[in-house]
């Protein structure tokens, strides 16, 4: 079990490991189905946490502040601020030479984030068969988060911002499970 966390890590650090076999997709295909109220809403719901607005985070005056004293010209083109703000920084998602806009397709911390590069498991048949258990996760490049998932972002380490993470509660405020 310890070692299977410690892998996810890795993946979250390293994500170049999996830009071969499972690519990042955007939210925006996630939405397709996980805007329904019936399955949950999960994009609503991700819509409204602190995640979603990430890279926003990076334009505020007191993010440009405190890069500057860390070094840091601009937060939004530093790969110390981007590897958490954006979605698959380094690893076929965000790129910086070509998503630098406020509107690029990874910004802010996106499903795939925390669930790994979704172009294998985003099909309706592909999440009937993870439902049901004719697929495995991890076939398809689905990660189910761990809290060393999260600490790969939510760490005092080069983060001027850190607030303690509790993972009990802090994955309360982002719950958004499928409805059985």
């Amino acid at each position: 079990m310890r070692f299977s966390a410690i892998a996810v890590g890795i993946l979250f650090m390293v994500g170049p490991l999996t830009a071969g076999k499972f690519q990042y997709v955007g939210v925006k295909k996630c939405k397709i189905c996980h805007r329904s109220k019936k399955i949950g809403d999960q994009y609503g719901i991700w819509e409204k946490t602190g995640h979603a607005k990430a890279f926003e985070a990076l334009l505020s005056d007191t993010a440009k502040k405190v890069a500057k004293s860390m070094g840091i010209d601009d937060p939004t083109k530093s790969e110390k601020c981007l590897r958490c703000h954006t979605t698959g920084f380094g690893a076929g998602g965000y790129d910086l030479k070509k998503d630098s806009t406020y509107n690029a397709k990874f910004i802010g911390v996106q499903c795939e984030a925390c669930h790994g590069p979704g172009s294998a498991y985003r099909k309706m048949n592909v999440m009937k068969g993870l439902a049901n258990g004719t697929i495995k996760p991890e076939d398809v490049g689905l990660v189910m988060p761990t809290e060393e998932t999260c600490k790969t972002c939510h760490t005092p380490e080069g983060n001027p911002f850190y607030k303690e993470f509790k993972f009990e509660e802090r994955v309360k405020k982002i719950a958004h499970p499928v409805p059985k």
